[in-house]
């Protein structure tokens, strides 16, 4: 009888059982005609079980780096820890112990959207409620593109309590995923319509991918009254915005007052981007993720 030195799944449950049952080491190895050696090696693995793993004591900072540190966390906000350690020259501290020196006097938060608004786009925004104070917004299009590739605002980095988190530009437009249109008109969903792969949206492809989609599919079906109270809504993107894009709505129908002047910069004021940001998070709730284009399209 040979010493082996592993146990099979089988024989270490014999084993156990075997024990539970009152049999001596040697014997269960002759039952199992097992080396008596490889029987009490397991027993002794099996009641030592597994040490624990012996941490080692966190790098302590004195209250002079702790200071140095906290008035770093508040120059450079959404810094990461270890930028926030370098530049106060504090060297050698692992990421767990930093993160716990900063918990207690910031926090992680990542950055509040907000369009870049100067002067001039506000006075723009005043003359803009101005113009339509009065109007049925019920009978407003409201249209924009939306990209699905992935959700947003995932960036994030530490900051001072009491602090507000510095403002990052809202991202227009983004590449490599599932581009979309919509509209929304009262309580209509209008679309989305996928605009295809590899297609950039330039003036001509806009209009085109407009006649294909919105007046065939939707805009035709309507009658003349709606169509002669419907407000166009559209942002000032290069494409929308263009002299052709702009002529061609227009032997559309769409012109003058039927055409919404826009501000610029104002997509906030677009109730569309509520529906892309219910959208988006159920797309990507729970960090969900997906293999092909489609899969997000579907």
């Amino acid at each position: 009888m040979g010493q082996q030195k592993d146990l099979t799944g089988s024989e270490k449950s014999k084993i156990v059982r075997y024990l539970a049952e009152g049999c001596s080491t040697l014997k269960i190895a002759k039952l199992l005609k097992r080396d008596h050696r490889t029987i009490k090696r397991f027993i002794q693995n099996s009641q030592q079980g597994r040490k624990k793993r012996v941490e080692k004591p966190r790098r302590k900072i004195t209250a002079h780096e702790l200071r140095k540190v906290k008035r770093a966390a508040a120059k450079m906000p959404l810094g990461t820890s270890l930028a926030i350690f370098q530049s106060c020259n504090i060297t050698g501290v692992p990421k767990s112990t930093r993160c716990a020196i900063l918990r207690d006097m910031a926090k992680v938060r990542k950055a509040e959207r907000r369009p870049p608004l100067n002067k001039t786009h506000k006075l723009k925004r005043q003359d803009w409620a101005k113009k339509y104070l009065k109007t049925d917004f019920s009978k407003v299009l409201w249209t924009d593109e939306m990209s699905l590739d992935g959700p947003d605002g995932w960036a994030r980095g530490w900051i001072g309590k009491g602090q507000r988190a510095p403002v990052r530009l809202r991202r227009q437009q983004g590449g490599g995923g599932v581009l979309v249109w919509a509209g929304i008109i009262k309580d209509e969903l209008v679309g989305p319509f996928r605009v295809e792969d590899g297609v950039k949206l330039n003036s001509q492809s806009y209009c085109q991918f407009l006649e294909d989609t919105f007046f065939k599919q939707w805009y035709r079906k309507k009658s003349a009254s709606f169509k002669k109270n419907m407000i166009f809504m559209q942002d000032n993107a290069p494409s929308h915005a263009s002299k052709y894009s702009t002529a061609w709505l227009a032997r559309k129908g769409i012109k003058e007052e039927k055409l919404m002047t826009w501000p610029p910069c104002s997509p906030d004021l677009n109730p569309i981007e509520n529906l892309w940001s219910i959208i988006k998070c159920e797309i990507y709730k729970e960090g969900k993720q997906y293999t092909s284009l489609n899969s997000v399209w579907e």
